[in-house]
């Protein structure tokens, strides 16, 4: 599995592959495609990205519409720069006995197909696709597989490249349920005195977003208790905690028992806290996401009926009225059916490794 240290999101997708994997009697080897990189390249691209997401959005959004978006019918992408990994790749594979090499992240999937396209690479490489609007980087012809969230999905895949890809749906522990054990808990420690009905808002494990103190005050006055997700942004949740009426909390262990106890999320990366909550059953709203595949990933998810999706502050507090007083969701809907979490990924990378096809 090769995935990146990019916020926590891909490193639990590989972290429950590899427990699917070893329920079905395989073994699962994880690394860091930023650290297969040399003179920490790698850490100097996790540096980069976290700074401008954070400080400087609209220079990620013209990095992210020029080399992830851009390019007439969204191509597949390049990133040379992986040719500086894949030595060290190879000599991971060997080492390691590898029947196949599985990235969970774009520039992983860059290097895996590239080296496959050039024979540097002997055994197969099977992408799992995390994001709902699947950028060029995401995609080369010389992976074998693709796994997807999504059939609809899958299929624009397959358009794209003109190679096999799956839908496998979302890669979540079973403790992503709907009415988790931790759910009476968290919902007498939510119980304002006041009455006011919690909502999540989510800022992904490195505590980015635009303008939460305004929306944390903005569902206060609308008669809300702002539960907000700080990640490991200990400077952010000593801010929002200033926000009168708001619980803004740090790094959170159980939160399937914490999502179930509120009415909604607010999410602005259309990222695994997102699919988490579909899993649980807690609607969505998407609100001020993260430039590039944030904003693209919630406007998707909105558009494939998972979501909704609030233009300004004004919608936003409409659809949780709605959503607070039992209207209805589109999460709930997909909940209702589960064949969003019906997939399988197990099988297909069985399959590609015994036979070399799926």
């Amino acid at each position: 599995m090769v995935s990146a240290s990019m916020g926590s999101g891909h490193d639990a997708v590989a972290a429950e592959l590899a427990r699917r994997l070893g329920v079905a009697g395989h073994e699962a080897v994880h690394t860091d495609v930023l650290e297969l990189l040399p003179a920490r390249i790698g850490a100097g691209l996790r540096g980069f990205y976290h700074a401008t997401i954070r400080h400087a959005p609209l220079l990620y959004a013209g990095i992210y519409a020029a080399f992830f978006r851009g390019g007439a019918g969204q191509q597949p992408g390049s990133a040379p720069l992986v040719a500086l990994a894949e030595d060290r790749l190879r000599e991971q594979v060997a080492d390691s006995h590898a029947d196949a090499v599985v990235p969970v992240f774009h520039l992983a999937a860059q290097l895996t197909g590239r080296m496959r396209a050039r024979g540097r690479l002997a055994v197969p490489s099977a992408v799992v696709i995390t994001d709902f609007a699947v950028h060029r980087q995401w995609l080369h012809r010389g992976n074998d597989l693709n796994l997807c969230l999504t059939a609809q999905i899958a299929r624009d895949v397959r358009h794209r490249l003109g190679r096999p890809a799956l839908a496998c749906g979302p890669l979540l522990p079973d403790r992503f349920r709907p009415q988790p054990p931790g759910e009476a808990y968290w919902r007498q420690r939510l119980m304002a005195d006041d009455g006011r009905r919690p909502v999540l808002m989510s800022a992904g494990a490195w505590g980015v977003g635009s303008r939460l103190d305004a929306t944390a005050r903005l569902l206060v006055g609308a008669g809300y208790l702002p539960v907000v997700l700080c990640g490991r942004n200990e400077r952010m949740r000593r801010l929002l905690s200033k926000v009168p009426g708001t619980l803004a909390m740090g790094w959170v262990d159980d939160m399937p028992g914490l999502m179930a106890a509120c009415v909604a999320l607010v999410d602005n990366a259309a990222g695994q806290t997102a699919l988490e909550a579909l899993a649980v059953g807690v609607p969505i709203v998407g609100y001020r996401p993260i430039p590039g595949h944030g904003a693209e990933g919630a406007r998707r998810m909105a558009a494939l009926g998972l979501t909704e999706y609030a233009v300004d502050s004004w919608q936003l507090v409409q659809c949780l009225d709605r959503l607070a007083s039992g209207g209805p969701a589109p999460g709930r809907r997909a909940l209702a059916d589960r064949r969003l979490f019906q997939g399988d990924a197990v099988g297909p990378l069985e399959r590609l490794c015994t036979r070399g096809q799926i």
